[in-house]
């Protein structure tokens, strides 16, 4: 069971066992226990798509509602980015341990890769946009030619 507060100062636990999984899956009709089903695969829409992995966050955590007398729009509220990112680690992390004592090894090193991938994908972006010439876009965009070295206009 992974642990991690949200933006109100509630504490919550992410636990993946058969019957949260099975939940999750007949509230929103995700298997967590096939991870690499779909196209992409789910946990690439999981690492992409940060409205469905709010919903699932939500489903998995339905059942604490009640001791933290709070609604499921409470929760969502205080869900702020910071707290979506721990949220997203503490999954991850108990996904992969879900896995490792399942003995599907493949499963767990697929978990962890993705988040190792989300890791190196965000600061790969964060290096390109450091480095862009700010000044040399907007001065090619205003006079209606690019920059050699960007390729293309950006947001065409």
């Amino acid at each position: 069971m992974k642990t991690f507060t949200d933006a109100a100062g509630r504490t919550w636990s992410i636990a993946l066992t058969l019957g949260t999984a099975l939940h999750v899956k007949t509230k929103l009709e995700i298997d967590l226990l096939q991870p690499e089903a779909g196209e992409p695969p789910l946990l690439t829409r999981l690492g992409t798509d940060e409205m469905l992995l709010g919903e699932v966050l939500c489903a998995l955590l339905e059942t604490q509602f009640e001791a933290h007398k709070v609604s499921e729009a409470d929760v969502r509220n205080a869900f702020d980015g910071k707290t979506l990112l721990a949220a997203q680690k503490a999954f991850y992390d108990e996904l992969t341990d879900f896995f490792q004592s399942r003995g599907r090894m493949d499963r767990a090193k697929a978990v962890a890769a993705q988040a190792r991938l989300i890791e190196k994908a965000t600061a790969a972006i964060e290096d390109k946009i450091d480095t862009m010439d700010l000044d040399k876009l907007v001065d090619g965009a205003l006079s209606g030619t690019w920059p050699e070295s960007s390729g293309s206009p950006p947001c065409r």
